[in-house]
């Protein structure tokens, strides 16, 4: 079997991060294997107050120790939401213990959406997060995130040409392959674009586009572009199906807004997942 690391935090109620990381990677017959940065009564989107949260920083190292103790190998890492500076700085050892040849990075780099940075990350946890993807062979930013990481300005309004260029200034960072996430030129299509710097070649993945916003979209949609790059599929399969299976988890919670307002019903969705990486 195909083994996965994920590292990032864990919501115990809510759909976000590795409650939604671990049960699609293991439903695409992958083994994962799991590091909490941090556990968390619910996530901390809007609706939620008042939650607990326990730093698990002072952990990574000590379990990454055992780890290397076992000699485990991994086919991928996988990193999500990262709460500090610290806790990038030992991700990146982390990479360094733990990543070969033979096996590939993948950065998600959460740092905000909407064109602000989320509660608690400063300019310098930025900087941080911009040298951890140089590390990596694929980043999986939003277009807020694309901002900050190359210091440019926000904007919702953008074309093809756009999207190329900031792809190509992304891949000088460091990373081989960006990809970025809710790529949109209109309201009827919504998707994903890549660049595959070794081979200078883009990738787009288009669906329709649903108005609205549910938490967590972001993690099923690297999530499962993680799961298809270890099954060996080819960067437009990985984007065709992260794009579709996204699309189905938002078509499938609108009937259940009231209920379900803090994630999406991917649950109801991973049957098709099966079929998709089949």
């Amino acid at each position: 079997m195909k083994k996965i690391v994920s590292i990032q935090d864990i919501s115990c109620f809510g759909k976000c991060s590795l409650t939604v990381a671990l049960p699609i990677i293991s439903a695409m017959g992958i083994e994962t294997a799991v590091i909490p940065t941090a556990v968390l009564s619910t996530h901390t989107g809007e609706g939620f107050k008042n939650y607990t949260f326990r730093d698990l920083t002072s952990d990574i190292p000590a379990i990454a120790e055992h780890w290397k103790t076992m000699d485990l190998r991994f086919d991928a890492l996988y990193t999500g939401y990262l709460g500090s500076q610290e806790q990038v700085e030992i991700v990146s050892r982390f990479f360094d213990d733990f990543g070969r040849n033979d096996n590939f990075i993948i950065v998600d780099p959460v740092l905000g959406d909407a064109g602000r940075l989320y509660a608690g990350f400063t300019p310098s946890f930025v900087a941080e997060m911009r040298r951890l993807c140089s590390k990596a062979d694929f980043i999986m930013p939003n277009m807020t995130e694309v901002a900050f990481l190359l210091d440019i300005p926000y904007t919702e309004t953008y074309d093809e040409a756009y999207v190329k260029d900031v792809l190509k200034k992304l891949a000088a960072l460091g990373c081989r392959t960006p990809v970025i996430t809710g790529v949109h030129y209109d309201d009827k299509k919504q998707g994903a674009a890549a660049y595959d710097s070794a081979a200078d070649k883009f990738y787009f993945s288009f669906d329709n586009n649903v108005n609205y916003r549910f938490h967590g979209t972001g993690d099923i949609f690297s999530s499962v572009f993680t799961g298809a790059c270890a099954l060996g599929k080819d960067i437009q399969q990985c984007l065709d199906i992260a794009v579709r299976f996204t699309l189905d988890c938002i078509e499938a919670t609108v009937p259940h807004l009231e209920e379900t307002w803090y994630g999406s019903c991917f649950e109801l969705c991973l049957g098709k997942l099966i079929d998709y990486v089949k």
